[in-house]
């Protein structure tokens, strides 16, 4: 397993699901925490592993909007979006679709302006410095209802942002049935943003079929409990709809409860497109490196079958078609060179 972590460690690859305020570092939060000094959340690192040990889906919840209370001004904004692409760097990450939620900051006195500014800076400097292209996914607080569904459609198509390719829902699902945000999403699609929200991670398969059928959801968030409908799971895999597969969130979070019991064989067995990604990284003591090996032993895969889940990524991913060959071209001559060298 350390060839595999090593070759892990090196190989090009894209994330589709990830957050913005979720991949906050211990360190990054520790220094807003400092400046914050009104905040609940620790300013020691050591002392943040374990504010991040979560009980419940409904406990993540509530530890992750601490955090968001730490963004106070665009320049907190503009030091984490850099510093997100910087992590995201060191793991060879090349592209990544990020989920923000701009309702988050904007309902906590953020001008929706200074905030598209902000990321927007800092994802111009990311490419240029670091090359890491970063698009955006503006995604509704499902906690916070319609009123967030507005703000967040109304920045989304109202205000003009260059990097924004996508829209989401995410949040508890538990009381937050997907059908109420159709006219949302219907809104965003006529605007050409592409449908991505989350669905069947703490509840049933149910919720999965609202995604697509009320959202016209074209990859699913998690979907972790689409093996429990054979019916769903034949769909998925005969329209290609992928699912951003995410297995130590799905245990932090407690929707699923021990890794060797993730649903992510029963997924690519029945061939559906599964791709691997870290979710909110830092608060679940992970990266995208941790969750390809953990994917590598759930599905028995070698350095080929490693590379083939990196290609999955590009292929759902929302690049243009030259960005998508660049990037599979690079992950085949990775994998060529390692194949010599082995």
């Amino acid at each position: 397993m350390s060839d595999l972590n090593a070759f892990i460690a090196g190989l090009p690859k894209a994330e589709l699901h990830v957050h913005h305020v979720g991949s906050a570092s211990p360190r990054i939060v520790a220094e807003l925490a400092a400046r914050h000094p009104d905040s609940s959340v620790p300013h020691d690192p050591e002392a943040l592993r374990e504010f991040f040990t979560f009980t419940d889906f409904a406990h993540f919840i509530e530890v992750y909007l601490s955090v968001v209370d730490l963004l106070r001004d665009a320049e907190d904004v503009r030091l984490l979006t850099y510093e997100i692409a910087r992590d995201l760097a060191r793991q060879q990450v090349r592209y990544a679709e990020l989920t923000v939620t701009p309702f988050s900051s904007t309902s906590r006195g953020i001008p929706a302006e200074a905030f598209l500014e902000a990321i927007e800076d800092a994802r111009t400097a990311a490419e240029k410095e670091l090359g890491v292209v970063l698009r955006w996914t503006f995604d509704i607080p499902g906690e916070a209802g319609l009123p967030a569904a507005e703000e967040t459609t109304r920045i989304a198509t109202g205000l003009g942002c260059d990097g924004l390719i996508s829209f989401g829902l995410g949040g508890p699902e538990i009381g937050v049935p997907r059908p109420q945000f159709k006219p949302y999403f219907d809104r965003a699609i006529a605007a050409g943003l592409r449908s991505v929200p989350h669905a069947g991670e703490t509840t049933g398969p149910g919720t999965i079929w609202d995604a697509l059928t009320s959202l016209r959801a074209e990859r699913i968030g998690h979907g972790t409990s689409a093996t429990q409908d054979p019916r769903l799971l034949e769909h998925l895999a005969e329209q290609q709809i992928p699912l951003e597969v995410c297995p130590t969130s799905n245990i932090a979070t407690r929707a699923v409860a021990d890794l060797d019991e993730h649903p992510v064989r029963e997924m690519v067995e029945a061939g559906v497109l599964v791709t691997v990604n870290s979710d909110d990284p830092p608060m679940f003591s992970t990266d995208l490196n941790t969750e390809y090996a953990i994917a590598a032993r759930l599905l028995s895969l070698d350095a080929a079958g490693i590379a083939e889940l990196a290609r999955n990524a590009v292929r759902a991913s929302f690049m243009d078609e030259a960005g998508k060959r660049g990037l599979s071209g690079e992950i085949d001559a990775y994998l060529t060179d390692w194949g010599r060298q082995s």
